[in-house]
């Protein structure tokens, strides 16, 4: 019998392959675009995790979206310190969320409540995070020459420990859910939703970047 883990990788792996295929990230692992260039995904990441952590902070008694709260993955503190290292202290004051960005928190605001909402919004952004996002680290310490303690400490996840270990159980917490097929279909759809709009926020950084250039 395939893992519930297992059908929403194979589900959704469309989505996340058109994610990575975005026009943004192709110039931003290519090293062309600006420090501040990159720093404009930062601004936007920190406004979509204000809204997720602060979704988790709220769940975490909850008996099943609580199996979803780690506070060791919240990225606050680590994109302030990575914003503050782009744009230096006046840092608030050089961000704002694009339109994308507000439409992405917005629908993380409105599923909050629904445990399966919640975990597809979570399991988008942070598994992706773990996996690819390290890929990621890699490449923009290259290009910028960033280390720890700011530029891409949003990648860097020391509290959690093993990557993979912590992956497999977070796999399994997936397996465990109590969910049925159709309340499994509508996470998955959910998934489906949360990779589109976080493609439309890369979509409408490159859109501007372009138009600034």
């Amino acid at each position: 019998m395939t893992s519930f883990s297992e059908i929403l990788k194979n589900a959704t792996w469309g989505d996340h392959e058109s994610a990575e295929d975005e026009s943004y990230l192709k110039e931003l692992m290519s090293g062309r675009l600006s420090e501040q260039d990159y720093g404009e995904l930062v601004a936007q990441h920190y406004f979509a995790y204000l809204a997720l952590d602060g979704a988790a902070k709220t769940l975490v008694d909850h008996p099943v979206a609580g199996r979803f709260v780690f506070p060791e993955l919240y990225r606050e503190p680590a994109l302030e310190r990575d914003l503050r290292t782009v744009y230096g202290a006046g840092w608030r004051d050089r961000i704002a969320p694009s339109k994308a960005t507000r439409t992405l928190v917005a629908r993380i605001e409105q599923v909050a409540d629904w445990p399966g909402g919640y975990i597809a919004h979570h399991y988008t952004r942070y598994m992706g995070d773990l996996s690819g996002g390290q890929f990621i680290r890699m490449e923009l310490q290259k290009i910028y020459g960033y280390q720890k303690g700011g530029g891409v400490d949003f990648y860097l996840f020391d509290e959690v420990g093993s990557l993979p270990r912590f992956k497999n159980e977070y796999r399994a917490r997936l397996d465990a859910l109590p969910f049925g097929e159709r309340e499994q279909q509508r996470m998955i759809g959910e998934v489906k939703l949360a990779y589109q709009l976080n493609t439309e926020v890369l979509g409408e950084l490159f859109h501007v970047i372009k138009a600034a250039a």
